[in-house]
């Protein structure tokens, strides 16, 4: 069952690509408005045990949007981004930003594992680098 909508997710593939089936299963159980939302796509792999690409990889190849990533940078509806620029931030945090960098930008498991390091939210360290203008890159999920 693939979904019709504006953009083709699948078409980044090939014609020969074909969903994982376990995947797929769960993923059209969750959906709402043909939407998958980044925290259960996260959620989908830990309880099948398979890689978070592989769930948005899936997820592409039945044409279903990836929404509310939890780094507040796509999804959200009706602006699509909702991040914000932090208004101060510990020199511990930036540090550790800084020091994740490569290519000048910071990969979404550098954010969230450095989330996780300081225990603070995922969108807490996005709204850092918006501050220090870093972008994020290599999203888990494949959607950029």
């Amino acid at each position: 069952m693939a979904f019709s909508r504006g953009k083709k997710f699948a078409e980044k593939y090939g014609p020969n690509a074909k969903p994982d089936i376990l995947i797929e299963d769960k993923i059209l159980r969750r959906i709402k408005n043909s939407e998958l939302a980044c925290a259960v796509a996260f959620e989908i792999a830990e309880e099948l045990q398979v890689s978070p690409d592989a769930v948005g990889i899936t997820a592409d190849l039945l044409n279903v949007k990836l929404a509310k990533c939890k780094l507040g940078l796509f999804g959200h509806k009706p602006q699509k981004k909702i991040v914000q620029p932090k208004k101060s931030v510990s020199q511990d945090l930036k540090d550790s930003i800084t020091d994740a960098l490569v290519d000048g930008r910071l990969s979404c498991q550098s954010a969230w594992n450095i989330a996780s390091r300081f225990k603070v939210h995922n969108m807490e360290i996005s709204s850092v680098c918006e501050l220090m203008q870093i972008k994020i890159n290599k999203c888990q999920l494949g959607a950029f």
